[in-house]
C-alpha cells in the first residue's frame, strides 16, 4: 500500500471515529458534516469526498456494527460434542462482542439515531437479527439431531439473545454501565445455558 492511501484510509477512520463522538454527544438530527470535519481535524471537501452525505456517514458506521456482529464466532452444529460447550463457545463470543468499547460505542449511535425515525429502526432490527441468525441455525441442527426439544427456533434463540443482553448490552447501552468482567460474563452465560437446556434439551 502506498503513503498516499495509507494517509486517505487515516483520514477516513478519522472522519469516521469524529461521526461516532459528535453523533453520540448531539445526536443525529444534530450533527453536521461541518463539525465532523472539525473533530476530524481534516477540510469539510475531505469528508464529503469520503461520504457524499451525513446519511452516507451514518449508514457506514452501521455498517462496521454490523460487521463486529456477523464477526461473531460461528459454531457449526456437531453431533459428537455436548451441547453445554458448544452453546457456551457460542454465548462466550456473543459475550466477548458486548464487552468490547468500540462495539458499544457504534450500538449507542446506532440506537440513538433510530429513535426517532422508525425507518431507520425497523431497517436496524431487521439487518441486526439477520446477523444473530447463527444460533437458530445451531438450535435447529440440534433439533433435527434429536437433542433438543421440538420448537420454533427463532423464537428460542431470541430468549438466549435476551438472556445475555438484559446483563452485557442493555445496561451499558442504556444507564453506562462498565462492561461485563470476565467472571461476570462467565457467571451470565452459564446461567443462561442452565434455562435454556432445561428447557429445550430432550
Amino acid at each position: 500500500m502506498t503513503a498516499p492511501q495509507r494517509l486517505t484510509d487515516r483520514k477516513r477512520e478519522a472522519i469516521i471515529q469524529a461521526a461516532i463522538a459528535e453523533f453520540r454527544a448531539n445526536g443525529f438530527d444534530v450533527t453536521s458534516m461541518d463539525k465532523i470535519a472539525a473533530t476530524a481535524g481534516v477540510s469539510k471537501r475531505t469528508v464529503y469526498n469520503h461520504f457524499p452525505s451525513k446519511e452516507e456517514l451514518f449508514a457506514e458506521i452501521l455498517s462496521q456494527l454490523w460487521d463486529r456482529v456477523s464477526a461473531e464466532l460461528d459454531v457449526p452444529y456437531n453431533p459428537e460434542r455436548p451441547l453445554r460447550d458448544q452453546l457456551r463457545q457460542l454465548l462466550q463470543s456473543k459475550l466477548n462482542l458486548m464487552a468490547d468499547d468500540n462495539f458499544l460505542n457504534l450500538a449507542r449511535v446506532a440506537i440513538a439515531a433510530t429513535i426517532h425515525s422508525p425507518d431507520r429502526a425497523r431497517n436496524m432490527v431487521e439487518r441486526l437479527g439477520q446477523r444473530e441468525e447463527s444460533l437458530t441455525v445451531w438450535i435447529r441442527a440440534a433439533q433435527a439431531d434429536g437433542r433438543l426439544k421440538p420448537a420454533d427456533p427463532v423464537f428460542a434463540a431470541q430468549q438466549v439473545h435476551g438472556l445475555i443482553k438484559s446483563f452485557a448490552f442493555w445496561p451499558q447501552i442504556s444507564m453506562g454501565q462498565p462492561g461485563l468482567t470476565p467472571d461476570a460474563q462467565n457467571q451470565v452465560a452459564e446461567s443462561a445455558m442452565d434455562l435454556f437446556l432445561a428447557g429445550y434439551q430432550a
